[in-house]
């Protein structure tokens, strides 16, 4: 158990409450070297109860047969008033998608519990925005029946977009419900990293600039822009650029790197996530990029932008959306999205810029992750939003 969820529970059983998390058994976000089947229906976990629902398996998040696991998540919950040990006072029910929000409410209301939208992903206006789909589709009409009874049946809404209040007004919601919670860090697990394997630390040269970037390798983080921007570094050869993950677009951007004859750009593979700020230590800038599109003018929540905060290295930003934390705190430099021109020439700034002002850049982006990320701040403000 990790992520979000993982560190606001501790937190929240931390503060004195009784948590429980409910997830489901099986998921693509599962690392493929753990059996579902082999992981019990419930333990505690760092101070909280953690109960897995069995729902059907599926290959990948692409997989249709993904949407039968939703569906069967949100019939099984009602029926968790039975094995929970006491009555919820509140609930929260948080997922990228919505389906499973008529459970949860109704176990909310035979529980007599206070119930807590959680909006981590803009359904269905990321499937017709990014994925193409019509408004007219008929799963399209399900999803925004079930987001608009939401907005207007929860007790309160979070998200961890800071802007998504704009949308939710637009669909009818009260603005007074509306209270931001960003994604964050864990202050005791970033300020003591896990060293570098030695497999990896050799693969980061030891002098030039060296950016890099961490998680996902998939398309919505825009990585082919980076490919290509790197071929319009080749006059500078101590510039490095290194990616760090895994991902399904893995193999077509290493492709495109040998078939551009790159030698600037370098694949580490994936590092547990204790080694992250070991890895962005390691380096000089951080960079993180977004495909050019309308749905993130609500803003964005990536996990990798507090942990770049942190590590105090300044961040290149390929972003063309809004509330953007990287301008927001001076943070380094942002550029539009998917233009690898605009990409390379903040490279080149970033590359002629004195050591002084990066550091600066640097220190501001620290100083805003320990004031508005850490995990432990983030949970009281949940807190109130759960208790009140």
């Amino acid at each position: 158990m990790g992520g979000r969820h993982h560190y606001l529970a501790r937190e929240l059983a931390q503060l004195g409450h009784d948590v429980t998390v409910i997830a489901a058994r099986s998921h693509h976000l599962l690392r493929h070297d753990v059996d579902p089947a082999s992981l019990p229906a419930e333990e505690m976990v760092d101070g909280y109860r953690f109960i897995r629902i069995d729902v059907p398996r599926y290959a990948h998040a692409h997989d249709k047969r993904r949407v039968l696991a939703w569906i069967a998540f949100s019939a099984k919950l009602p029926g968790l008033r039975r094995t929970l040990a006491a009555l919820p006072d509140s609930i929260l029910y948080s997922s990228p998608h919505p389906v499973g929000y008529p459970g949860a409410e109704r176990l909310a209301r035979t529980c007599g519990a206070r119930l807590v939208f959680e909006v981590r992903d803009i359904w269905p206006l990321t499937l017709i925005e990014i994925g193409g789909y019509s408004k007219r589709h008929p799963f399209i009409r399900v999803l925004q029946w079930i987001e608009d009874r939401a907005y207007s049946r929860a007790d309160r809404v979070v998200s961890n977009l800071e802007g998504a209040v704009e949308h939710m007004a637009a669909r009818g919601m009260d603005r007074g419900k509306f209270t931001w919670v960003s994604n964050g860090i864990s202050l005791d697990e970033v300020t003591a990293p896990a060293p570098l394997t030695p497999e990896v630390a050799e693969q980061i040269p030891a002098d030039g600039l060296r950016i890099v970037y961490t998680g996902t390798l998939g398309a919505a983080n825009a990585l082919n822009t980076l490919i290509e921007t790197a071929a319009l570094l080749r006059d500078l050869p101590d510039v490095h650029i290194l990616l760090v993950g895994q991902g399904r677009a893995r193999a077509d951007l290493e492709a495109r790197r040998d078939a551009l004859g790159l030698t600037n750009v370098r694949f580490l593979g994936p590092v547990p996530k204790p080694q992250v700020q070991a890895v962005l230590a390691a380096c000089d800038v951080c960079y993180i990029g977004w495909l050019k599109s309308p749905l993130y003018r609500w803003g964005i929540a990536a996990n990798k932008v507090p942990d770049y905060l942190f590590s105090g290295k300044p961040i290149i930003h390929g972003f063309s959306g809004g509330n953007d934390p990287v301008e927001k705190f001076g943070a380094g430099l942002t550029v539009p999205a998917e233009d690898p021109q605009a990409l390379a020439g903040a490279i080149r700034h970033m590359y002629a810029m004195p050591e002084e002002e990066r550091r600066r850049m640097g220190e501001n982006g620290r100083r805003a992750a320990i004031e508005h990320y850490d995990y432990a701040k983030l949970a009281q403000r949940l807190e109130r939003v759960l208790v009140d």
